[in-house]
């Protein structure tokens, strides 16, 4: 089996509701999220790879023009758009274009990765 990881990078607004009001995170501000996509698979022993990356890109492209430069809470299903919820709202939609998706990465920060679903 191959694991293939490719990047993207959104700008993006959010808050996030259920924290006290005291909480940074709770007023509106934005991040700029690293999202990383890894596709497992076995390698085509004729074209000598196991996924082309622009058949990765293509597939995150409506995904991303959802939450690219917008205001994540008005995201349906995005509500409350913590790390975690990105990055599961991000798998369940690839995982229907895309079925060879293993794992989502979101990254807030360049210190903080949230991986979905958790797999070694």
């Amino acid at each position: 089996m191959w694991l293939l990881k490719q990047h993207f990078q959104i700008e993006s607004a959010r808050f996030l509701p259920h924290l006290p009001a005291t909480h940074p995170c709770s007023r509106m501000h934005g991040h700029s999220f690293k999202i990383i996509v890894s596709v497992l698979g076995q390698l085509d022993g004729k074209i000598g790879w196991v996924i082309d990356y622009n058949d990765i890109q293509g597939a995150m492209k409506p995904i991303l023009d959802q939450i690219d430069h917008q205001e994540l809470n008005k995201v349906p299903g995005l509500q409350n758009p913590t790390s975690e919820i990105i990055a599961q709202w991000v798998y369940t939609q690839m995982k229907v274009v895309l079925p060879q998706v293993h794992q989502i990465c979101v990254m807030e920060t360049p210190t903080t990765e949230c991986h979905y679903p958790y797999k070694p």
